[in-house]
């Protein structure tokens, strides 16, 4: 029986490219923990990263890489015998993509066809490939929420990279056959975060250090907030499915269906953190960003029998500890 079969991780052998990331470490975690035999691509040295802090380092191999770098990955894969794969590395950030679009390009789509391309030589191992798309990828519709079937309509250069980077993983299904599936998953948040341009982090951190938080738009930008743990349990959870049903080419759309304005989410996190009191800076200088954009789950629901089981307010009841460890207030 296969080792990924009825939940058994014990010494499958799982590849994760963008493990020092929010969802990578949590992922690497969790499957170090259920005894599987991981092996991360590791490109920067994070000190402040979880995955860095936590026990998971030791208890995986790390290749030392870039995306960019097809070789390594052929290697990589060969080598330790890979027969999961978890693609999560990106460069994830909306800002950094419109200052530097050519170095999201590269990362996120170049990234993307050398991770599946790899895949694709070591055909007689790879069995499940799991690619992170995103929901920035279907871009602007009228229709909302999405569904799996819309087209995928990027334009900021954010976007395009993920809408790329899945119609590239999706084409070597089609091609090839490579045992490809794409997830596309609400914004993303939880403890491991340090990307304090975010909204979520960005707003805790403002909280503990006794400042108000920065709303970059006018407040009213609605999107679908996904915490990382239910992120992860998706993961695993589809990972699994695929060694009992025929999903290889397919996508899967991963939220909690219950979209929140920024500044709904601001107040949220003051209201739990004991400071209504504090007034946000609306700045509404944001630009390039879609005004309304959720996620219809149905079909994950249906296929995989799967839910989100954290509340906003049980999310941030694990993650505010973890950044008040952190973030000490002014003196």
């Amino acid at each position: 029986m296969d080792a990924v079969e009825g939940d058994r991780w014990r010494h499958s052998r799982v590849f994760v490219t963008g493990a020092s990331g929010l969802l990578g470490s949590a992922l690497v975690d969790e499957l170090v923990r259920r005894g599987a035999d991981v092996t991360i691509l590791l490109r920067d040295w994070v000190p402040a990263s979880r995955l860095i802090e936590s026990p998971a380092p030791g208890g995986a191999n790390i290749v030392a890489g870039d995306l960019t770098d097809l070789p390594t990955l052929v290697r990589a894969l060969n080598e330790y015998e890979i027969d999961t794969v978890f693609h999560l590395g990106a460069q994830t950030i909306v800002g950094t993509a419109a200052r530097s679009p050519v170095s999201t390009f590269e990362s996120n789509i170049r990234g993307t066809w050398n991770l599946v391309e790899a895949c694709r030589q070591n055909a007689a191992l790879v069995r499940r490939v799991v690619v992170a798309s995103s929901d920035k990828a279907y871009g602007e519709h009228d229709r909302l929420p999405y569904t799996e079937d819309l087209a995928l309509l990027g334009r900021f250069p954010y976007d395009v990279s993920k809408s790329c980077a899945d119609l590239v993983a999706l084409s070597y299904f089609h091609t090839y056959r490579t045992p490809v599936v794409v997830t596309r998953c609400g914004n993303l948040w939880g403890p491991g975060d340090l990307n304090y341009s975010r909204l979520i982090p960005g707003t805790i951190r403002s909280a503990l250090q006794n400042e108000p938080p920065v709303i970059r738009s006018d407040g009213t930008l609605r999107r679908d907030y996904f915490y990382v743990a239910d992120a992860v349990a998706a993961y695993l959870g589809l990972a699994e499915a695929m060694a009992a049903a025929p999903l290889a080419g397919e996508a899967f759309n991963f939220g909690n269906e219950q979209p929140y304005t920024v500044l709904e989410v601001v107040q949220r996190i003051l209201a739990f953190m004991g400071k209504s009191h504090v007034t946000p800076v609306i700045r509404n200088e944001a630009s390039g960003e879609i005004t309304n954009q959720f996620l219809d789950c149905a079909k994950a629901r249906r296929v995989l029998r799967w839910a989100p089981r954290y509340s906003f307010e049980a999310g941030l009841a694990e993650t505010v500890p973890w950044y008040r460890d952190r973030i000490r207030p002014p003196a």
